[in-house]
C-alpha cells in the first residue's frame, strides 16, 4: 500500500453516479433502496444539478448535468449513466494535494473548488488512478 495516500484518505467520503434526470434518479433509490435525499444543490461552476443520499457515514451522490457541455453532460454522452466517481475524505485537502503531487500523481486543479455544501474538492486524474476518476474532500462540516 503507498505510505502517502493511506496517511491522506480518511474515509470513503461518497460514490458519484451521472445520471439524466436528478429527479428520477432520486426517485428510483428511494423506492428501490429507501435511501432519502438529505441535500440538493446546483453547482453552476461544476455545471450539475446534485442529490446528496445518506448510506450510513458515507453518501452517494446523483449528478446530472445542468447542459450537454458540462462535464457531466459529457459524462452522459461518452458512457451514459453510471459510476463517474469515487470520492475520498481527507482532513486538509491542500496538504492532501500536496502529497500527491510530490509522489508523481497528477491533480486537476491547483487550488481547491468549492464542492457540496460548501466542502473544498480536487481531483485527480483518471489516468493515475486505474481510469476511476478520484475527488478529494474536506469537509465543512455541514453534511457530516
Amino acid at each position: 500500500m503507498n505510505d502517502a495516500v493511506s496517511a491522506i484518505a480518511t474515509r470513503i467520503d461518497h460514490v458519484g453516479i451521472a445520471v439524466p434526470n436528478l429527479d428520477d434518479a432520486i426517485e428510483f433509490y428511494r423506492s428501490a433502496f429507501g435511501l432519502e435525499s438529505v441535500h440538493e444543490e446546483t453547482n453552476e461552476e461544476q455545471g450539475v444539478r446534485e442529490a446528496m443520499l445518506q448510506i450510513g457515514d458515507s453518501y452517494l451522490q446523483l449528478l446530472a448535468p445542468l447542459s450537454d457541455d458540462s462535464p457531466i453532460g459529457k459524462f452522459l454522452d461518452r458512457n451514459g449513466p453510471g459510476i463517474q466517481q469515487v470520492a475520498f475524505g481527507v482532513d486538509d485537502i491542500e496538504a492532501a494535494g500536496d502529497q500527491l503531487r510530490s509522489a508523481g500523481v497528477r491533480v486537476l486543479y491547483d487550488s481547491p473548488k468549492i464542492g457540496t455544501g460548501g466542502s473544498r474538492v480536487n481531483f485527480v486524474h483518471p489516468k493515475d488512478c486505474g481510469g476511476v476518476l478520484v475527488e478529494l474532500v474536506e469537509s465543512t462540516g455541514d453534511l457530516h
